[in-house]
């Protein structure tokens, strides 16, 4: 397999003096933006933080991801994200911050793990600017505050490229192997996504390790297998599990992790496929599923090469992304005739293959795709983004087609930036024009070869060139930590930036409060948020109450006469109430702390429960109490759902029928809302129904 060389010098430059401090202070920025106010959203995302308060409460919940801790239902992904925060929750208490610290301090781990891993490839300052431009990323400021999957993968995704830089220095099985470990644990968190770092690692090792290409190969085959075993052993667990013996997996047609992650949560992600019979999942949308094919997603806008460009990408992630580009080229064409082994080409080969995947699936995939997906691009682009302001000085000061490189590069970063701040002209209005002239000055400077102006001159205009490069993603970030966020579609930046759906601003009519803020009327819609979408008056949406206008809406109020009275007449049963989703059932769960049946899963569109299960659970004292939609068609759950409309009925008639609506107080049916115009809706006592 041929010798491997002598250890290279895994840092060229010894560690000045200013980084320590430089690396505590960006820290310390980071911890900021993640935590402070951290508790403005509630709970954020219901349909997570539901699934962290069973796992505290049940092991069994905390192992599968179960949305209760009765173990009817799963998340529509695997748990590792859920187990983070399930510990929290048991250690602290159920709380908005035991949910949302831990995706705080995975983002502020994340950030100094960038300067970690960039540091050895490309040395000690473009590391500081790596990190600081990860930071201050507004879907990181985003996700890095909210409990969706997406911060712990991108935390396991950054420590696997520290890992596998470390595995470049001296082709260590060691360290290559702990990469594809994590990258399989990132697998545990969000299925497929994890593997699209793959192809950066597998070209880069293959091309940039040392020792004989025999050796190199064998160990990335090592690696593949690796990666194979520690991201599949849950699946593989949980479908040897008899069926009965364990929750119902959220979002499968089939009750199988492996259908989940070759159909809605893994390939029909990327193909626009869509389950036949269940998980409208993230999707949601009333009255029907998600077509595949391109445009299957409303959330990201239409695929094309433009997408990271629009306006529900751009605020997330485009403020830097064509300098990333810019200094990806440079880097390869400066290092072109470095040996095969060289620390900064093989630097360039990894972030800037991670940057390109992620780029091309975002912008052609068919299926779910969501605007804060992008947060995994933030470490690779502050690589390349400090890397190329380290690579394009140091050619500056050899030649003018370095100058003209950066000082183009800084041009294009500002006018940019004045682009994206002009779609919310009502936003710091001054900012855009102030950023676009400076850039413009700056990148003149700048472009001059070194000589024509002092070079103090030059390094301050550079200093300045990255203050106006981050200002406007930093704009964007201290709005995005302003304000209060739910839903599962999340936006960041101010209220008026939220993209929506395709087609206009949120809150145009289509879907009340889509963009995922919070706002009289609307409900984050969709993710579990706490409101229903299409429902008018719904005051959900807080991510810790309210149900829209859906019988038993005030289920979720703490101290509502009529969760008194199904908490006081609960009994022995293991659910309080069966409601017709997990949109509808995180936030009763979450205010009462006790297990909520959520039919159907996510949206109320998978096949669980058939009517004999929720009669034999009828039947056996475990639940006592079922609120229906009362056939309602537009409705998600019993009696509305999607793609299980025939059971759903089935159990929709079987309790209008069979189970008296709950009377509380003088209003009708279950409630001040109550169940007026719903034949059959409301919460039902079904207690002896099924004898």
């Amino acid at each position: 397999m041929g010798a491997v060389p002598a250890r290279r010098e895994a840092v060229p430059e010894p560690r000045p003096r200013w980084v320590i401090p430089a690396l505590v202070g960006v820290g310390g920025l980071a911890a900021f933006l993640y935590l402070w106010n951290l508790t403005v959203s509630g709970w954020a995302n219901t349909y997570y933080a539901m699934a962290a308060q069973a796992a505290s409460q049940d092991w069994v919940a905390f192992f599968f991801g179960s949305l209760d801790a009765g173990n009817f239902i799963t998340l529509d992904k695997p748990p590792l994200s859920t187990w983070a925060m399930g510990l929290s929750v048991r250690v602290f208490g159920l709380s908005s911050a035991s949910v949302l610290v831990p995706q705080a301090l995975a983002g502020v781990a994340t950030v100094l793990v960038t300067f970690a891993a960039v540091r050895r490839s490309f040395g000690s300052t473009a590391g500081i600017v790596a990190a600081l431009v990860t930071a201050l990323t507004p879907a990181a400021v985003l996700i890095f505050r909210y409990d969706n999957p997406d911060a712990i993968l991108t935390l396991l995704l950054g420590v696997a490229a520290y890992a596998f830089v470390r595995s470049l220095e001296a082709g260590s099985w060691r360290w290559v192997l702990l990469a594809a470990a994590l990258v399989g644990a990132g697998f545990l968190a969000k299925y497929l996504q994890a593997w699209m770092v793959l192809p950066a690692f597998a070209i880069t090792y293959l091309v940039a390790a040392p020792g004989g290409l025999g050796r190199r190969i064998a160990q990335l085959v090592a690696a593949a297998a690796t990666v194979l075993v520690t991201s599949l052993w849950w699946v593989v667990v949980v479908d040897a599990i008899p069926a009965a013996s364990r929750p119902f997996i959220g979002g499968s047609e089939t009750n199988s992790a492996l259908g989940l992650l070759l159909g809605y949560d893994g390939l029909g992600r990327i193909f626009g496929e869509r389950p036949g019979g269940a998980g409208g999942g993230a999707a949601g949308l009333p009255g029907g599923g998600l077509g595949g094919g391109p445009g299957g997603s409303p959330f990201g806008g239409e695929p094309g090469i433009g997408r990271l460009f629009n306006d529900q990408f751009d605020g997330q992630i485009a403020w830097l992304l064509p300098f990333a580009v810019l200094a990806f080229g440079a880097g390869l064409w400066l290092a072109r005739r470095a040996a095969r082994t060289d620390g900064s080409r093989a630097g360039h080969l990894l972030w800037g293959l991670w940057l390109l995947t992620h780029a091309l699936v975002f912008s052609f995939m068919s299926g779910i795709v969501h605007p804060y997906y992008a947060v995994v691009l933030a470490p690779a682009i502050g690589a390349l983004v400090g890397a190329g302001l380290v690579d394009l000085w140091a050619w500056r000061a050899r030649s003018a087609a370095g100058g003209i490189v950066l000082g183009a590069a800084v041009a294009i970063t500002a006018v940019l930036a004045a682009v994206l701040l002009a779609r919310t002209p009502d936003f710091v209005p001054w900012l855009g024009p102030a950023v676009a002239v400076a850039g413009a000055v700056l990148g003149v400077l700048l472009a001059f070869p070194a000589g024509r102006i002092p070079s103090r001159s030059a390094a301050a205009a550079l200093g300045l060139a990255v203050v106006v490069a981050l200002a406007g993603p930093a704009s964007y970030a201290l709005a995005t930590m302003d304000r209060a966020i739910a839903g599962g579609d999340p936006q960041v930046g101010p209220a008026s930036a939220e993209g929506g759906l395709p087609g206009g601003a949120a809150g145009d009519g289509r879907f009340p409060g889509s963009g995922g803020t919070l706002s009289p009327g609307g409900n984050g819609f969709p993710g579990g948020g706490g409101g229903v979408p299409g429902l008018p008056g719904s005051d959900g949406g807080d991510g810790r109450g309210g149900t829209g206008n859906l019988p038993g809406g005030d289920l979720a109020v703490p101290g509502s006469k009529l969760t008194d009275y199904l908490v006081a007449n609960r009994g022995s049963a293991t659910w309080l109430v069966a409601v017709p989703s997990a949109n509808v059932a995180g936030s009763i769960q979450l205010a009462t702390g006790i297990p909520v049946m959520a039919m159907g899963g996510f949206s109320g569109s998978d096949p669980a429960p058939t009517l004999e299960q929720l009669q034999a659970y009828v039947r056996s004292g475990e639940l006592r109490f079922v609120m229906t939609a009362g056939g309602r068609g537009d409705l998600p759950g019993p009696g509305g759902a999607r793609g299980s409309s025939a059971t759903s009925s089935e159990i929709a008639g079987w309790v209008a029928e069979a189970c008296p609506l709950v009377q509380i107080g003088s209003g009708s049916g279950s409630g001040s809302r109550g169940a007026a115009g719903f034949a059959g809706a409301g919460v039902h006592d079904c207690a002896g129904a099924a004898d």
